[in-house]
């Protein structure tokens, strides 16, 4: 059975598109195949980070979503531009349009979130995939409230920030208004002044959710500048070796 992840932020800014992308790679390289769906359909991004040119591609998830084609006929798989090795894992996107005038269409007419969820569940399939990653569009709406009723396991990234902590918190009650199933934190861009051990425990005891990874606010990846997948880039990092702490989690949960 497929496991449907939904990433997810309050705000934009966290770092939750960069997280998604290497979240999904490191399960990948487990042996796994893992697709992503750029559901951020107003602000498109992840697409760059896999070398994707999403203005060239002949379908996308907008041509899904207004009936113009099958979910599985805009996946392309992404298995070498990740970086991961051939024979193991493999990993698929399918990415949003980039077009001006797709945006603004989406923007203004909106689109059916049954389908969506209709075309996940045939990508799944389609694909045989192990794992699919939901990139979300950051704050709340009816494709939010959709993405987190139908995960497995929900995902909220937050930075050390005030506007982080209550907006997460507001998320966190409507997920669990939604009865979502799994729920954990990951708090990024996290400042090296402050004390990880206390600001896990911190954050635990205030949500009453688990944390499952810490990030430290990092020139390396600003330097990358989502030019690539950066655990792919820097397997010995400490920002990669968070990330097999993570996708351990999710693995032993399956």
């Amino acid at each position: 059975m497929t496991r449907i992840i939904a990433v997810h932020s309050y705000r934009g800014g966290t770092g939750k598109t960069h997280f998604s992308a290497n979240l999904a790679t490191t399960l990948a390289r487990h042996g796994k195949r893992v697709g992503i769906v750029d559901a951020d359909v107003p602000s498109p991004g992840i697409h760059n980070l896999f070398s994707v040119d999403a203005d060239s591609a002949a379908h996308t998830l907008n041509h899904f979503l207004w009936g113009d084609a099958s979910i599985e006929s805009a996946a392309v798989e992404v298995t070498e531009s990740a970086g991961l090795p051939a024979g193991g894992g493999r990993l698929f996107l399918v990415p949003s349009s980039t077009k001006t005038d797709d945006i603004a269409r989406i923007l203004k007419d909106g689109y059916d979130v049954r389908r969506l969820n209709d075309g996940l569940r045939a990508l799944a399939k389609a694909l045989e995939l192990d794992y699919l990653f939901i990139d979300t569009h950051p704050g709340l709406s009816k494709e939010t409230f959709l993405s987190m009723a139908i995960a497995h396991h929900v995902v909220l990234v937050l930075r050390p920030d005030k506007q982080d902590y209550q907006g997460t918190a507001v998320t966190l009650d409507v997920a669990q208004q939604l009865r979502v199933r799994n729920i954990s934190l990951v708090v990024n861009k996290v400042h090296r002044g402050l004390d990880m051990a206390e600001l896990r425990t911190k954050i635990e005891q205030t949500y009453a959710v688990p944390v499952a990874g810490l990030f430290p606010l990092s020139e390396d990846v600003a330097r990358l500048a989502s030019g690539g997948v950066f655990c792919s880039r820097h397997l010995d990092h400490p920002i990669s070796r968070e990330l097999e702490h993570v996708a351990a989690g999710i693995l032993s949960a399956t």
